[in-house]
């Protein structure tokens, strides 16, 4: 360890991280990995054990693994958790947290809270209505899914598709219902999100597009048109929100959507606070704008960027090529990049078939792409995006073509 790092290390003799899911341990362990010497807390709401949560809407939900707990050895590491407690609130003036056990002091604080998901107006208290968002969610619907129920999916995105993937593979009769004219309205163009409309009828689940809920009563849901849906169970899938509430008061800037505005380092607008995950948003200059990721890979990459700007002397600019992917209905997508700002599109490949992709290009280069079972193509757009090499449009439509082969 270089005597610099070591010194800025001792300056900052206990860093807190506040949420235990995959961002804040990356964090903890990032902090050891690259020389920190002083102390490092974790600080999770949940009573388990820190937890991966992509198995919870696969494996886990579907029996084949008990948990998912990340393989980390917190005690080897000198990282102290601390789980089961709940953060009131934040006093950046003092340095301290205020939870329910008392004050917890912090040199440095890092914000990994993640985020909680919407939940349907009217349905609190309804029996049979659920989340997927947590492992205790997932243990709950374990028992639904096998006892193969009548299941309305509220919302038809990537969570609401991966759950009545699940569910259908389970034997369940699945119908979803999505306010929007089309799947994946949120977060796909329509002429991109359209082919997979027909994903759903091909598994054997009901797909039921322009559908908003009026209200959920027991057995079933009833949509704004007076149709009632059968549901022994409704699980509702419509977004998720920054879980920043207790940051209320601090004097943390946070965005529209309840984010924290951290800047390119990933700082928070006070001192000695940073902000990492789904919780915070940070400027892309490679975007040219503010990115809010929710998925896993940012989770994994932007703790690094934290702790090497706790750790090093010199600050180290976060600007990712996002990257998520989702396993739906018997296919593989994948998506990378960013396509706010493209400009043109090419699609490689067949729509109506099993394997295809969609490029989005600004100024001829590689923005963003998204591969139905074409691991190849995102693989090697990953690196285009991430180098701006200029493409040839014509060539980059070809399917046969390897893509790294589609430069201008």
């Amino acid at each position: 360890m270089s005597e610099q790092r070591q010194t800025r290390g001792d300056r900052a003799r206990r860093v807190v991280v506040v949420g235990a899911g995959m961002a804040g341990v990356q964090t903890a362990v990032a902090l050891r990995e690259q020389g920190f010497t002083g102390g490092v807390t974790l600080i999770g709401a949940e009573p388990h054990q820190p937890y991966d949560r992509p198995p919870l809407s696969k494996a886990v939900l579907l029996g084949k693994a008990e948990g998912s707990a990340l393989d980390v050895d917190f005690e080897a590491l000198g990282i102290e958790l601390r789980l089961g407690r709940e953060v009131l609130r934040v006093r950046p003036g003092d340095h301290e947290l205020d939870t329910a056990e008392g004050p917890v002091p912090y040199d440095v604080l890092v914000v990994a809270t993640g985020a909680e998901p919407i939940r349907l107006p009217g349905a609190e208290g309804v029996p049979g209505v659920h989340l997927l968002r947590t492992l205790d969610d997932a243990e709950r619907l374990r028992p639904v899914l096998a006892e193969q129920h009548d299941i309305v999916v509220v919302g038809a995105g990537w969570i609401g598709a991966e759950f009545a993937t699940a569910a259908r593979e389970a034997g369940c009769a699945v119908t979803v219902v999505e306010a929007a004219d089309r799947p994946l309205a949120g977060a796909l163009p329509a002429e991109v999100a359209e082919p997979m409309t027909a994903w759903y009828a091909d598994s054997g689940a009901e797909l039921r597009t322009r559908a908003r809920v009026e209200r959920v009563e027991a057995g079933a849901v009833v949509l704004d048109d007076g149709t009632r849906v059968r549901a022994d169970a409704v699980v509702v899938g419509i977004g998720a929100r920054p879980a920043t509430a207790w940051l209320a008061g601090s004097g943390i800037a946070l965005g529209a959507q309840g984010e924290v505005l951290a800047d390119d380092h990933l700082r928070a607008s006070v001192p000695d606070v940073y902000a990492v995950g789904d919780c915070a948003s940070f400027p892309s200059g490679r975007y040219e704008q503010r990115l809010l990721v929710h998925h896993w890979d940012n989770a994994l990459q932007g703790p690094r960027t934290v702790a090497a700007n706790i750790v090093g002397e010199t600050p180290v600019a976060y600007d990712p090529v996002p990257y998520f992917w989702s396993e739906q209905f018997g296919r593989f997508v994948q998506y990378v990049g960013h396509h706010g700002a493209a400009d043109s599109t090419v699609w490689r490949g067949d729509p109506e078939g099993a394997a295809w992709s969609v490029c989005w290009l600004r100024s001829g280069r590689l923005v963003a792409l998204l591969a139905v079972g074409r691991p190849r193509d995102l693989a090697q757009g990953r690196r285009l995006i991430e180098a701006g090499t200029p493409m040839d449009p014509d060539l980059l439509s070809d399917p046969s073509r390897p893509l790294k082969e589609a430069t201008a």
